[in-house]
């Protein structure tokens, strides 16, 4: 991966790719108490929320959504499997695509970055990788990419996770809410809503 002063347009703000778990969750979270976190920190935080995702189809936004009063923090999703979506919906550089394919972090960065910029979000999260059962684009199951976008910063995880098909995509939905919280929790500066 190049580093991020060589790709400054992907990353917003400094530029920092970071890793890592939120701080308070523990593997076993589900999604639904991760989801309800989310959205509370962004509520109070005045912060809203747009979500991109490929390989989850839709999880991620409906995690969401199950939660009682989501409709004051998200804004919207856009489930982009295909990749021409991605660039023509997202705006992710077509350039980008055709050299890596869809299973990259600068990809899934720009996602991120594109959806909120799409449906006028303070921050943006995104899901895209490989679901399985088998490998795709040169990648093994279970490769999947998470990002979350705010004005002043952008994080990214590079994930290989264990499973079947539904395990994976549920596993990645948890991840990208996990750094969804980390965006929120560790934010610099009030990046607006």
């Amino acid at each position: 991966m190049a580093s991020p002063a060589a790709d400054r347009s992907v990353y917003p703000g400094n530029g920092a790719l970071l890793e890592g778990r939120v701080p308070g969750t523990a593997a076993s979270d589900s999604s639904a108490a991760l989801a309800r976190r989310l959205l509370v920190l962004a509520r109070q935080q005045g912060v809203r929320l747009a979500v991109a995702e490929s390989l989850t189809g839709g999880l991620l936004a409906a995690a969401l959504v199950a939660e009682p009063g989501a409709s004051q923090v998200l804004r919207g999703a856009v489930v982009a499997y295909a990749t021409d979506t991605k660039s023509q919906v997202l705006g992710v550089d077509p350039a980008r695509l055709a050299r890596t394919g869809p299973v990259d972090a600068q990809v899934a960065c720009q996602m991120a970055a594109g959806v909120a910029g799409l449906l006028g979000a303070g921050a943006g999260l995104s899901t895209t990788g490989v679901a399985g059962p088998g490998p795709a684009d040169g990648h093994p199951a279970g490769t999947v990419h998470v990002a979350a976008w705010s004005r002043s910063r952008v994080l990214h995880r590079e994930l290989h996770l264990p499973g079947d098909r539904q395990q994976v995509r549920e596993a990645a939905v948890r991840e990208a809410l996990r750094l969804g919280l980390r965006l929120l929790e560790d934010r610099p500066e009030r990046d607006g809503g």
